[in-house]
């Protein structure tokens, strides 16, 4: 893998201070998603803003599974031009948020030409998709020579991998979703499964590595202030630590 080559603006946001407080934000998740997907999509714009070469200004950004459109604002701010791809109908409308800029589709096959868009990002939605290699394929397709593609995923062995489940994942995805029933009443939000899947890190940069059109230019992990960022290369160690994986990919 190459060696950190991030800019140092992202390096010094990466603080211990910003960790706490997006865990502290994942709380509410489900109780107030307003304040949680508001919270992540301005760290997610940041995060950009760091790890882009060029601007966020002016640049056509695609944001595959967009949501219900939180994350819009957050671009618009910094001056991009966003896009949003969405496949479910009932999560685009569950803010009530405008979303003329949004396209109901699949990620694994963008409505958009081949080197339209000059960013490209997913912001933890492989790990509902299937095949999320497939959508990473498409995201590359899309993005221009020289643009960017950043996709960021939540690893299912790390603590988080569960979602609303807990560490109960770690007996199991099915087992889980059942004594997650039992406890609630109600099926998780993120079934095993049906829309939540177990990936790794290991697959992701096996993905990055051999994919033919784009270079892999670093891996941090996403949510975790910068001095452990080295965590990304010891294998096996970073699929339970690591939490989340950013890849970071230059279009040939």
């Amino acid at each position: 893998m190459p060696s950190f080559r991030m800019p140092s603006t992202f390096r010094r946001e990466a603080t211990l201070a910003r960790s706490v407080h997006l865990l502290r934000e994942f709380r509410y998740e489900q109780p107030d998603p307003a304040r949680f997907y508001s919270a992540l999509a301005d760290d997610t714009a940041l995060m950009l803003a760091g790890l882009c070469p060029e601007p966020l200004a002016g640049a056509v950004v695609l944001d595959v599974g967009g949501g219900p459109g939180f994350f819009a604002d957050a671009f618009a701010a910094r001056g991009a031009r966003y896009l949003s791809v969405e496949p479910d109908a009932g999560e685009m409308a569950a803010a009530s948020i405008d979303q003329r800029t949004a396209v109901r589709a699949q990620g694994e096959h963008l409505p958009f030409r081949t080197g339209s868009v000059d960013v490209c990002y997913s912001s933890n939605v492989a790990e509902h998709t299937p095949t999320p290699w497939q959508m990473a394929d498409e995201m590359v397709r899309v993005t221009r020579p020289g643009g960017t593609i950043i996709l960021s995923y939540t690893l299912w062995w790390g603590p988080f991998g569960g979602h609303e489940m807990g560490l109960t994942h770690y007996l199991g995805g099915h087992r889980a979703a059942r004594r997650y029933t039992r406890r609630t009443g109600h099926l998780p939000k993120n079934l095993f499964g049906v829309s939540l899947f177990p990936i790794t890190a290991a697959a992701g940069l096996r993905w990055a590595r051999e994919v033919p059109d784009a270079d892999l230019v670093t891996a941090i992990p996403r949510y975790l202030p910068s001095f452990a960022w080295p965590v990304v290369h010891v294998p096996i160690v970073r699929e339970i630590a690591a939490t989340n994986l950013v890849m970071v990919l230059k279009k040939r």
